[in-house]
């Protein structure tokens, strides 16, 4: 008898104004999808109520999006970089891109999280204050010269081989993943 293997399941978040069709969610679900792996990923409109309370908004999302399952690894862009503390409980490694590093919560969360959790931002985004989290066994990477959105502004070229290097960092995470690696 063959034993059977589940895929590996992705979850998938956006931004609030940074959606899947956006460069670095596109490739991430693309090579999600590249190594055999499930991709899950939750669409949402960020409304005062979801600016008022962002964790319990997606941790709402969450929950709805993956109906009582669990996944094996979260890539998330900004506003669903509010899932680390969902995460952590969970014990579910994340790709934390451009995480709001200034709301004491996620940077919190952050300092929880496990090794085979990364987190990306630009060092000349505002809301990425990498001393913020501390000691943590996650890795912490500062892209430089990037903003919020990962790109440097008024140079397309630089910006793209940044996002490529971002991506470089995914693929390697997500490659572990459906390898049953170790991602420490």
């Amino acid at each position: 008898m063959t034993a059977t293997t589940t895929p590996p399941l992705v979850l998938l978040l956006p931004g609030a104004g940074y959606g899947r069709q956006a460069p670095l969610l596109w490739w991430s679900h693309a090579i999600a999808a590249g190594y055999g792996a499930e991709v899950v990923a939750p669409t949402w409109t960020v409304d005062a109520a979801a600016k008022a309370d962002p964790v319990a908004f997606v941790e709402r999302a969450v929950a709805a999006a993956l109906d009582c399952r669990m996944p094996d690894l979260v890539v998330a862009k900004s506003f669903g970089s509010y899932a680390p503390p969902w995460a952590v409980r969970h014990d579910v490694d994340g790709v934390w891109l451009t995480p709001v590093l200034t709301d004491g919560t996620v940077a919190a969360a952050l300092a929880e999280c496990g090794s085979g959790s990364l987190a990306v931002g630009g060092s000349a985004d505002p809301l990425w204050v990498p001393s913020a989290v501390g000691t943590t066994r996650a890795g912490l990477h500062t892209v430089d010269g990037a903003d919020h959105a990962l790109e440097v502004t008024g140079d397309w070229r630089r910006s793209q081989r940044l996002q490529s290097d971002v991506l470089e960092l995914v693929d390697r995470r997500i490659r572990t993943l459906a390898s049953g690696g170790d991602p420490s």
